[in-house]
């Protein structure tokens, strides 16, 4: 089995190396990029300095990816709003049809050549512990892995990167929650290599550390601690989640008891139409809901967030109110979703509410009190309570969401607004209106894999 695996490393290696004419295209592409840069920041009132980074920087990048991260690094006392003009100044000069997004501040995206260019300006601080701003580490990362990475191991990092991309597993935005290129790259460099990392992975048992340059950081209770080697403060895997954690370390034992070049390729799962939809739903005798309404606004890693705090919110209150969330998953494209499947459709007109202990005077009274003239049933005592079956505010799931006390949930700040703006609730096999926009994401909800 161990000649099979590495077999199968060996010819995923040779596809996603990339080859020398790639490599020389990127390097020419991306002197070019840096002198437009420097061209640029000669025309500024203060001297700056361009820094490649990034997977391309340090030879990790897998074939076929078209990234250039060119960082402007300034001086460390320049005031923040100069440095963020000036590195819009030099963004647009360099990207000239390029769109400003913005991080922690503000910085040029655009396309040259075919390349996707960032353009981010950062301060030139004497070490990590000391940025102003989260960009400031990334120079010191591909300084850190300039020193330690080998071509073997570089090689190596392209690798688990594939096979991270094709379960679904790479990236640290805060949709996927999953590994960021940095942390692929400390991990492969911890563990002497990729068979020797999911060998490992495959026995994990969280919380797992590692901890490169020793610096004995304490207080990170992730899943997974990865101490940065620039910067004893920081956890490198703090936003990798522990779903995603469990399917890499899923997917490593796959690969260790089966190995087959299938699993460093990436599969979506079947579009499925409104009709397959509705016989989903038929087939499984649920009810699910939909809240729908306009996306926020915003960049992924605003909006997420968002729409999860949302999600939970809104299936709290099912919950609570007794129709029972079987699961849930929010969508976004133009319009966004908050999905939940329910077990219960719709409950009785009547509802159990206990009361406080006979015996605890005040509270007792006032409880019976407050019943004794209304439209329920009681207050009678039982064991040593008093209570009472009272109507039940919301029957169905629909009336909930229909209602104001949507609004009593914990939602995000934008989809808040984004609902008061207007939202439509589907229920049953209405949602399967949802395919046109939202087909792969339903697919992958009703044939669910690790």
């Amino acid at each position: 089995m161990s000649d099979e695996v590495d077999a199968v490393v060996e010819r995923v290696r040779e596809r996603v190396t990339p080859d020398a004419g790639e490599r020389a295209e990127l390097q020419a592409v991306a002197a070019r990029l840096r002198e437009r840069a420097e061209d640029a920041i000669a025309e500024l009132p203060v001297e700056a300095r361009v820094v490649q980074v990034g997977s391309t920087a340090r030879g990790t990048w897998t074939a076929g990816d078209r990234d250039v991260d060119l960082f402007v690094s300034f001086p460390a006392d320049l005031e923040r709003e100069r440095l963020e003009k000036y590195g819009l100044d030099v963004g647009h000069a360099v990207l000239p049809e390029g769109h400003e997004e913005y991080a922690e501040h503000p910085y040029v995206k655009g396309v040259v050549e075919g390349y996707e260019v960032d353009l981010v300006p950062c301060y030139d601080v004497a070490d990590a512990t000391a940025i102003q701003s989260a960009v400031d580490r990334t120079p010191f990362h591909t300084r850190y892995l300039d020193k330690h990475l080998d071509d073997e191991l570089a090689g190596d990092v392209r690798v688990c990167k594939q096979f991270m991309k094709a379960v679904g597993v790479y990236g640290s935005d805060l949709r996927t929650k999953g590994f960021s290129g940095y942390l692929t790259e400390l991990l492969v460099l911890e563990h002497g290599g990729f068979r020797a990392l999911v060998e490992a992975a495959a026995d994990w048992t969280p919380p797992v550390r590692f901890d490169p340059e020793d610096h004995a950081a304490a207080g990170f209770d992730d899943p997974l601690v990865v101490i940065d080697p620039t910067d004893p403060e920081r956890n490198v895997a703090a936003v990798l989640s522990a779903k995603q954690l469990a399917t890499f370390q899923h997917y490593a034992r796959k690969l260790l008891d089966e190995p087959r070049e299938a699993l460093f390729e990436s599969s979506e799962p079947d579009l499925i139409d409104a009709e397959t939809v509705r016989e989903r739903i038929a087939d499984r005798e649920t009810t699910p809901v939909a809240v729908v309404f306009d996306a926020p606004d915003l960049v992924d890693d605003q909006l997420w967030p968002q729409l999860v705090r949302s999600l939970d919110g809104v299936t709290e209150a099912l919950d609570r109110r007794g129709f029972d969330v079987l699961r849930a998953e929010a969508f976004a494209d133009e319009r966004a979703v908050l999905f939940a499947e329910l077990e219960v459709a719709q409950r009785p007109a009547i509802e159990r509410h206990e009361g406080p202990p006979v015996h605890v005077r005040a509270h007792a009274e006032r409880f019976y009190e407050k019943y004794a003239d209304s439209a329920a049933a009681g207050p009678y005592i039982e064991g040593d309570r008093y209570v009472v079956e009272r109507e039940r505010e919301f029957t169905t799931a629909t009336a909930l969401l229909q209602s104001d006390a949507v609004f009593d949930v914990a939602l995000g700040t934008h989809v808040e607004s984004a609902l008061e703006d207007g939202y439509e609730v589907l229920v049953g096999k209405e949602v399967g209106r949802l395919a046109d926009e939202f087909g792969v994401e339903l697919g992958r909800y009703f044939d669910p894999k690790p």
